[in-house]
C-alpha cells in the first residue's frame, strides 16, 4: 500500500470513529486541550448539558461545575490527577446551561504524544441523576425508618443473626428488657427466656419454626436484666437474601403484662359475678323451700304434740311419737340452716362480746373436739362488742371448730382469734365502709385446693364422707355473716391448713335490756281469750286453732288479711295471731292497719323466716313466733303480746265491735 492509500485508510478510520462518537447520546464525550478548553463536543454532551458545539467550543470546562466547586479548585484537581495518575474518576453535581443540576459520573483520561507530553484530555460524563435521586430517596427512607424504629419505646424491635445473636437494639428493647445496646449486641437472645423455657429448648424451637415457615408468634414469660418477669407477645420473622439464603431474623416483642392482668381480673370479676348470681338464685330457692318446709314441720309438730296428749299410756307408741317429734325438730334445725344460708333466718341482734362468748363456750368446744385437740385463743386488747345474734354466733363458731377438727385427723391445735379491722370500701362491694371485728378459726390440717375452695359456701356441698355432714355448716355461717352486714372469708391452700374469718360489724351503743316475764303477770293473763288466727295454709291454720283450743282459748279463723279485717269489724277479739307470708296482704301489713285503729290490740306475728323488707321493722310491741312452733312457744308468744300492751285492755267487758 502506497502513502496515499495509507492516508485514505487513516482518514476512513478517523471518520468511522467520529461517526461512532457522534452516535452516542447517553454519554457526553468530548476533548479538552491541556488547559481545559473544550475542543470537541458530541450530541450526548449537548443533550446532557444543553450547550451546542458552537456555544461551548473554546470555553473552559469548569463552567460545568458549581461555584463552590470552582472556588475549591475541583476542575483543575481533576486534570492534575488525570495527568499524574493516568486517570481521574468521580461523581458529583454538575451544572447545565439552564442552571439546573444533574448528578454526573465523570472519567478524565490524559492524551499524550509519543514523547509522553500532554496533548489534552478525553472526558466522558454520564447523567446518573435518576439513580442518585433513587439512592437518596432510599437512604432517606432508611433513615426515617431507622429513626422510627429507634423512637418506638412500647415495642422491642431488633435483629438477630441466623444463629440467634442480637445485631441491633432499639430504645423500646432497652425500655422493656433493661439492657443497653452495648450490653446486649452480640449476645444470644435466649437470655431473655426463663430458665425453664431455656431448658425446654424454646429459643431454638422458635428460630427453627420461623426459618421453616417464615414466621413465629407466641406469648409467654420473659426475663428482664434485673431478673423480673413479664408476659411478652413475640413475633419472629425470617429474613432471606435474593438467593433465598437465610440471613437472620427480625424480632418484635411487646410487654403485655398489664393486659394479661386486666384480662385475668376481668375473668375473676366475671366468675365472681356468676358465682354471686348463682348463690343468689340458690339462696332464693333455698329460702322458698325452707319456708314451705317450715309450714309442713309446723303442722307435723303440732299434730304430734296434740296426738301425744291423746294416746293411751302405751310406752311403745309414745316412743315412736317421741322419735317423730325429734325427727321433726331435726328437720327444723335443717331448715334454719338453709334459711341462714339464704339470709332469711330470724335474728335477735344485740351487742355481743366475742371473748366472753368464746369463754362461755370453752367447755362445749373442748368436749366437741376430743382430747387429741387443743384450742388456743388470741384476742386483741379492748376488743369492741359486735352486732350479732349470740345463739347463732355460738352455733356458727361451733361449726367452724368442728370443721377444723375434721380437717386434722391426727390431732392438733385450733386457733381462735379476733382483731379489729377497718374496711374502707372499694374491694368487693360486700361490706359497707366501717369498723369490724375479724373472728378467725385456723387449723393446720389438709387444706383445700382452688376448686374445693370456690365451692365451700355452696349449700349441701361437703368433702366429708356420707353421713358425716350436711354441707350446710359453712353456708349457714356465710348467710349469717351476710345477714348481719358482715362477710365470710375462707383462705386455704392444699397441705397448709385453712383459716375461716367471719367479719362482724362493731356494735354501736349499749345493748338493750332483755325483757323478763314476771310469773305473777303471766298468771294474770292465763284466762281464756278470744283469739283471731290468720294463715293462708289450711293445715297450719287448723292445727294452730286446735293448739289454741288446747291452751283454753276461743278461736276465730281467717285465711287472708282482708278476711281477718272483715271479721274484726264484726266480732271483738282479745288478740291476733297472724302468719306473715300471705298473698294480697302480708301479716305485717295487716298488723299495721290494725295498730293504726286499735293500738291496744295485742298481735303475734308468726313467720318461718326473716322475709320482712329491710325498710320495714316489726314494732317492739309485736312479738314474733318462729315456725315451726309448739304449744309452749305459742303460749309464751301470747304472753309477750299481752305484756306489750296496757294490761287493762285485755279481757275487758267493754269490747268494741268494729275497727
Amino acid at each position: 500500500m502506497d502513502k496515499v492509500e495509507r492516508l485514505e485508510a487513516s482518514l476512513g478510520d478517523e471518520q468511522r470513529y467520529r461517526l461512532l462518537i457522534d452516535a452516542v447520546t447517553d454519554y457526553a464525550i468530548y476533548m479538552l486541550d491541556p488547559d481545559g478548553i473544550v475542543s470537541s463536543w458530541n450530541p450526548g454532551a449537548e443533550r446532557f448539558k444543553g450547550y451546542t458545539a458552537d456555544e461551548i467550543m473554546g470555553c473552559h470546562f469548569s463552567r460545568f461545575y458549581s461555584e463552590s466547586d470552582q472556588r475549591a479548585g475541583r476542575p483543575q484537581l481533576g486534570l492534575d490527577t488525570a495527568a499524574r495518575e493516568g486517570r481521574f474518576e468521580t461523581e458529583g453535581w454538575r451544572i447545565r446551561k439552564d442552571g439546573t443540576r444533574f448528578w454526573a459520573h465523570v472519567i478524565i483520561d490524559p492524551i499524550r504524544d509519543s514523547a509522553g507530553g500532554i496533548l489534552g484530555y478525553a472526558k466522558v460524563t454520564r447523567d446518573l441523576t435518576e439513580r442518585k435521586l433513587a439512592e437518596e430517596a432510599l437512604r432517606e427512607s432508611e433513615q426515617q425508618f431507622r429513626l422510627l424504629i429507634e423512637g418506638v419505646t412500647d415495642y422491642a424491635i431488633y435483629l438477630l443473626s441466623a444463629d440467634g445473636l442480637v445485631s441491633n437494639w432499639n430504645a423500646g428493647a432497652e425500655h422493656i428488657k433493661g439492657y443497653k445496646r452495648e450490653e446486649i449486641v452480640g449476645e444470644h437472645f435466649s437470655r431473655f427466656y426463663t430458665p425453664e423455657d431455656r431448658a425446654a429448648g424454646m429459643p431454638a424451637a422458635s428460630l427453627e419454626t420461623a426459618a421453616r415457615v417464615g414466621r413465629f408468634e407466641s406469648e409467654g414469660w420473659r426475663m428482664r436484666k434485673d431478673g423480673s418477669r413479664f408476659v411478652a407477645h413475640v413475633i419472629i420473622d425470617a429474613i432471606y437474601d435474593p438467593d433465598g439464603t437465610l440471613t437472620g431474623f427480625a424480632k418484635v416483642t411487646r410487654d403485655i403484662t398489664e393486659r394479661v392482668e386486666r384480662e385475668k381480673e376481668l375473668e375473676q370479676a366475671r366468675g365472681a359475678l356468676f358465682q354471686a348470681q348463682k348463690m343468689e338464685a340458690v339462696g332464693q330457692l333455698t329460702g322458698g323451700i325452707a319456708h314451705d318446709f317450715n309450714n309442713l314441720l309446723t303442722v307435723v309438730l303440732m299434730s304430734l304434740e296434740m296426738a301425744r296428749k291423746r294416746i293411751p299410756a302405751d310406752t311403745r307408741v309414745m316412743h315412736f311419737i317421741d322419735n317423730a317429734i325429734e325427727g321433726a325438730k331435726r328437720g327444723a334445725t335443717l331448715t334454719q340452716r338453709m334459711l341462714a344460708f339464704a339470709r332469711k333466718q330470724e335474728l335477735h341482734i344485740e351487742a355481743v362480746s366475742v371473748p366472753e362468748l368464746v369463754g362461755g363456750m370453752s367447755r362445749l368446744l373442748t368436749s366437741s373436739i376430743g382430747p387429741s385437740f387443743s384450742i388456743e385463743t388470741r384476742f386483741a386488747s379492748a376488743l369492741p362488742a359486735v352486732k350479732a345474734d349470740a345463739h347463732h354466733l355460738e352455733t356458727s363458731l361451733l361449726n367452724l371448730v368442728v370443721n377444723a377438727r375434721d380437717a386434722m385427723p391426727d390431732g392438733g391445735t385450733i386457733a381462735i382469734s379476733a382483731n379489729v379491722e377497718y374496711y374502707r370500701g372499694g374491694e368487693t362491694g360486700e361490706l359497707e365502709p366501717g369498723e369490724y371485728v375479724r373472728l378467725e378459726v385456723t387449723d393446720t390440717g389438709e387444706g383445700m385446693d382452688e376448686t374445693t375452695l370456690a365451692r365451700v359456701t355452696e349449700p349441701f356441698f361437703t368433702t366429708k364422707g356420707v353421713g358425716k355432714g350436711t354441707g350446710l355448716g359453712l353456708s349457714m355461717v356465710h348467710g349469717m355473716a351476710g345477714q348481719l352486714g358482715g362477710r365470710l372469708v375462707v383462705e386455704s391452700e392444699k397441705g397448709r391448713g385453712t383459716t375461716v374469718a367471719v367479719w362482724l360489724p362493731v356494735a354501736i351503743g349499749e345493748p338493750e335490756p332483755t325483757q323478763t316475764l314476771d310469773p305473777e303477770t303471766v298468771a294474770e293473763f292465763s284466762g281464756p281469750l278470744d283469739i283471731l288466727a290468720v294463715d293462708d295454709d289450711p293445715l297450719v291454720l287448723t292445727n294452730t286453732t286446735a293448739m289454741l283450743g288446747e291452751l283454753g282459748h276461743n278461736v276465730l279463723e281467717a285465711s287472708s288479711g282482708p278476711q281477718a279485717l272483715k271479721l274484726l269489724r264484726e266480732r271483738s277479739v282479745d288478740l291476733i295471731i297472724t302468719d306473715h307470708a300471705m298473698p294480697v296482704m302480708t301479716g305485717l301489713q295487716l298488723a299495721e292497719i290494725v295498730r293504726a285503729e286499735r293500738p291496744e290490740l295485742p298481735i303475734v306475728l308468726a313467720t318461718g323466716y326473716a322475709e320482712l323488707p329491710r325498710r320495714g321493722k316489726i314494732p317492739k310491741a309485736i312479738p314474733r313466733l318462729a315456725k315451726p312452733f309448739g304449744e309452749n312457744a305459742l303460749a309464751a308468744a301470747i304472753t309477750k303480746a299481752l305484756l306489750a300492751v296496757a294490761p287493762g285492755s285485755v279481757g275487758s267487758t267493754d269490747r268494741t265491735t268494729s275497727i
